[in-house]
């Protein structure tokens, strides 16, 4: 008996797949949004608050999948740059709702545009009933992993 018997089949490992293609996925995002000066995460960060604004830091954070500390980290560095405002105050509490500028904005519009190339793509090679199909199977996944009740 090998080694091998005792462990995971990667070449029939749905979870090994998924995560290469989470790795493949990011590598090409982060090369087209290199040019634009920006990363993964801080598209991510973007896009979430354009679509949901007043958004906390530690909300952000779960959304692109970082550390807290390191989400504060960025929204610094995007607030000095006038990406993005907060309050000097917590309205409530002690969140502080962020929110995209004008500024930040013109910056996703880019970016958005780069990523929605990589997954367009991504997606070439399927149909129209394999896209939908792969959507429905993956968020079903997430659901069952989740504990979601309504997987």
């Amino acid at each position: 008996m090998s080694q091998h018997d005792d462990g995971v089949d990667l070449d029939n490992s749905l979870g090994y797949l998924l995560k290469e293609a989470s790795s493949v996925l990011r590598a090409a995002m982060e090369e087209v949004l290199r040019p634009l000066g920006m990363s993964v995460t801080r598209y991510s960060c973007l896009e979430l608050l354009a679509q949901r604004p007043g958004l906390s830091s530690s909300e952000l954070a779960r959304g692109a999948f970082v550390t807290r500390q390191s989400m504060n980290v960025l929204l610094q560095t995007l607030e000095r740059e006038g990406l993005v405002t907060r309050p000097a105050q917590a309205p409530v509490g002690k969140v502080l709702p962020t929110r995209l500028t004008p500024r930040g904005r013109r910056s996703l519009q880019k970016a958005s545009a780069a990523v929605r190339s990589v997954e367009l793509r991504m997606l070439a090679g399927l149909i129209e009933t394999d896209r939908t199909g792969a959507f429905r199977i993956l968020k079903s996944m997430i659901h069952a992993l989740r504990g979601d009740d309504d997987a």
